[in-house]
């Protein structure tokens, strides 16, 4: 381990933190789904993108996408994603017979409603940069399943994917013939992300939860670290109908002794999880009052902050994604690794500034206000809830100069669609509605129905095929010229996004 945590960069003791004391009473009182904090002028727009991400194709050799394909379609006979029977019972059978691969790395748990994936991301590259082994877990994937395993940043190969699978299958069939229930699709592959993780070994396995939290499949690991994102509206008939009653699953990651880091929350949700970690003698670090975003200027291809960490100021951080939202999620994970490191518990110095610079400008978050063709511009992301929506719809205003803004929307038909719509209304001059190949996908036309409502017939176009979606919308983006300022907004599912991204050449 090297450079952890830089002696020689400690914040001036004669600074008197005040810009930070300034921001305390922004943080606590903005709206938590659209709070910008910013310190400058926003004297660059840009059309610029992140580092292009990793997201593997389909394997070349022929053999190994048969075998791939065919471990996929065992994964398709198993309960998918959105049927669930509330219980660790089998997911901790299977860690049982697999002798618990779970228990042998230290781990960072993330829950929340928006903005985990990247998180995720931002806290493994952090992690990576300071020369430690990781594995994340994430879901869903965008466009393949090996996605969703990745060890040292990368995407497991199409290969170990397999041998993953085929090794701890015999203990997987085991455990269905033991169960009430065989195994889900996401217990599968979150009993191969562990095996897989414990098999590297990791150093640090960095773990997203698929829905909720205390009955989540995960949540068979004891994070040192547990992590909320902002809490909002979504799965509502799953998690309950309030920030407060949705908290309360997801703060089912909160183990004791742990330590919690909480983005900033709407009332209801922090009080739950405030008082969940009393019960449990975790300690808690908060965005806008331990940690947060002093600054944060636009700038070519993304941004430039100044985040306040645990152990100080870390100044002129450069991250390649644009938003407002993208800066608080940065900030969250800077605090989950200071966090993880003893930083401003057992060490009060930060983390070496260097190497966190180096870790957020190599960045990647595909399908987030990802930029995947220029002329018109068009980009992709996989907003697909309301919250999701606002800050997406306030990311686009802030990074792009579009004239004229066309929506691509293909949603799933168990989401508050009315609710994403209205958040884009504003910024989309007009809105072709589609639908993805999922079975979860939308209906075009019943779609179209919602959107004539929000926006007007005028402005809605129906394309139920998204090749011709996107065709479609390309057309109306370049009406105006070619130097007119014209874009697309390709968003309202991670899957709609993923074959978007096929389709314009990514992957």
């Amino acid at each position: 381990m090297s450079d952890i945590p830089g002696e020689n960069d400690q914040p001036d003791p004669q600074d008197p933190l005040d810009s930070f004391d300034e921001i305390i009473d922004a943080e606590t009182t903005r709206d938590p789904d659209l709070a910008v904090i910013e310190a400058g002028s926003r004297t660059l727009r840009t059309q610029g993108g992140p580092p292009e991400a990793d997201v593997p194709a389909r394997p070349e050799d022929p053999e190994v996408d048969k075998a791939l394909r065919e471990v996929e379609a065992e994964l398709a006979t198993r309960w998918g994603e959105t049927k669930l029977e509330p219980s660790v019972a089998r997911i901790a059978a299977l860690m049982d017979v697999l002798g618990e691969p779970q228990r042998s790395y230290p781990s960072i748990h993330i829950t929340g409603t928006n903005g985990k994936t990247t998180t995720a991301r931002m806290i493994e590259a952090l992690l990576g940069a300071f020369e430690l082994r990781t594995g994340r877990y994430t879901s869903p994937h965008v466009q393949s399943v090996t996605e969703r395993i990745s060890l040292d940043g990368a995407a497991i190969s199409a290969e170990r994917f397999i041998e993953t699978y085929q090794d701890i299958k015999p203990y997987v069939e085991m455990v269905d013939g033991s169960q009430e229930y065989r195994l889900s699709f996401f217990e599968v592959l979150t009993g191969m992300a562990y095996a897989a993780f414990a098999d590297a070994p990791v150093d640090v396995a960095v773990v997203e939860v698929g829905m909720g939290g205390s009955w989540d499949a995960t949540n068979v690991i004891d994070g040192d670290v547990a992590v909320v994102t902002p809490i909002d509206l979504d799965h509502t008939d799953r998690l309950g109908e309030t920030p407060g009653a949705i908290a309360t699953e997801k703060a089912g990651i909160v183990k004791q002794d742990a330590t919690v880091i909480l983005a900033q929350q709407p009332v209801d949700a922090a009080q739950v999880l405030l008082k969940k970690a009393v019960d449990v003698n975790a300690t808690v670090a908060r965005e806008g009052l331990e940690f947060g975003v002093v600054g944060r200027q636009v700038a070519v291809g993304g941004q430039l902050m100044t985040l306040r960490g645990l152990g100080g100021e870390y100044t002129e951080v450069y991250l390649p994604l644009h938003g407002a939202h993208q800066a608080h999620n940065a900030a969250v994970a800077l605090a989950a690794v200071e966090a993880f490191f003893g930083v401003g518990a057992q060490r009060p110095d930060p983390l070496d500034i260097d190497t966190v610079r180096k870790a957020f400008a190599a960045v990647a978050s595909p399908g987030r206000m990802e930029v995947v063709r220029r002329s018109p511009t068009v980009v992709l992301d996989a907003a697909h809830n309301p919250a999701g929506a606002r800050v997406t719809a306030e990311a686009v205003g802030e990074a792009f100069q579009f004239s004229r803004l066309i929506g691509v929307v293909g949603a799933s038909g168990d989401k508050n669609v009315r609710g994403l719509l209205e958040a884009f209304e504003p910024v989309f001059a007009e809105v072709v509605v589609t639908q993805n190949s999922s079975h979860r996908a939308m209906d075009a036309d019943e779609l179209a129905g919602i959107a004539v409502e929000v926006f007007g017939e005028d402005r809605v176009q129906v394309e139920p095929r998204l090749p011709d979606a996107l065709e479609a919308a390309i057309t109306l983006a370049e009406e105006e010229g070619e130097f007119a300022g014209g874009g697309v907004l390709v968003t309202g599912s991670v899957i709609t996004v993923g074959e978007a991204r096929l389709l314009l050449g990514r992957g």
